[in-house]
């Protein structure tokens, strides 16, 4: 599998953890842990990557751009 960003984050609202990739629209996953977020959203990312490639769409070149929090 590429490497595409992953975001994790908390959430007081949903009471769990929030993984995004944004570069994969619509490619998300929740979890009570981190570590279960982390996993989640990686079998999210083969299921979303998986369903382009059947449908022909093409794949979304990971980014090597660094995120930085301020």
């Amino acid at each position: 599998m590429s490497h595409y960003k992953i975001i994790i984050y908390w959430s007081n609202q949903d009471r769990a953890f929030l993984a995004e990739v944004p570069e994969l629209p619509g490619c998300m996953a929740h979890g009570n842990s981190y570590e279960e977020a982390l996993r989640n959203v990686r079998d999210a990312t083969a299921f979303w990557l998986d369903v382009a490639r059947e449908q022909g769409e093409p794949m979304p070149v990971p980014k090597d751009r660094r995120l930085m929090h301020v």
